[in-house]
C-alpha cells in the first residue's frame, strides 16, 4: 500500500487530464489507486481469516525467475515470440503438474495479445 501511495503521488507530478483526453498521469494513478484499493482489501480480508503459515520452494523460486530473465533476454536478442514461448515452458515446472497442450495454449493465447498490442496499440514490439 505505502508504494502505490507513493507511485501514486509521483504520478500526481504529471498532468492527469480527464478520461476524454489523458494526460501522462492519468494511468499512473489508476494503477496506483487499483493497488492501493488491493491492498486496503487485503489487510482488511486479513482481520477476518485466520492466519496460515507461508511455505515456499526455492526450486520454484528459480524456474520462475530464469523464466522472467530468459524472457527479457531471448526477446532482446532473439524475438518476443521465442521469449514467450520460453516464459511459458519454463515457468510451467514451478507448477503442480506440467502440460505441453496447456503450455502450448497459453503461449498463443499470449502470442495473439502481444499481437494485439502491435497492431491495434501501435507499440514497437519485436514479435518477429
Amino acid at each position: 500500500m505505502a508504494i502505490a501511495l507513493l507511485f501514486g503521488l509521483g504520478a500526481l507530478q504529471y498532468k492527469v487530464g480527464e478520461f476524454s483526453h489523458a494526460g501522462p498521469g492519468l494511468f499512473p494513478l489508476l494503477v496506483s489507486c487499483l493497488v492501493f484499493l488491493i491492498g486496503v482489501v487485503t489487510v482488511v480480508r486479513s482481520y477476518f481469516v485466520p492466519p496460515v503459515p507461508i511455505s515456499y520452494n526455492v526450486k520454484n523460486i528459480v524456474f520462475i525467475l530464469t523464466a522472467l530473465g530468459g524472457f527479457a533476454f531471448l526477446s532482446e536478442h532473439v524475438n518476443m515470440i521465442v521469449g514467450i514461448l520460453f516464459l511459458v515452458f519454463c515457468s510451467a515446472f514451478a507448477g503442480s503438474g506440467y502440460s505441453v497442450a496447456r503450455n502450448l495454449k497459453i503461449a498463443v493465447a499470449l502470442i495473439i495479445i502481444a499481437f494485439m498490442f502491435r497492431n491495434l496499440l501501435g507499440l514497437n514490439l519485436p514479435l518477429y
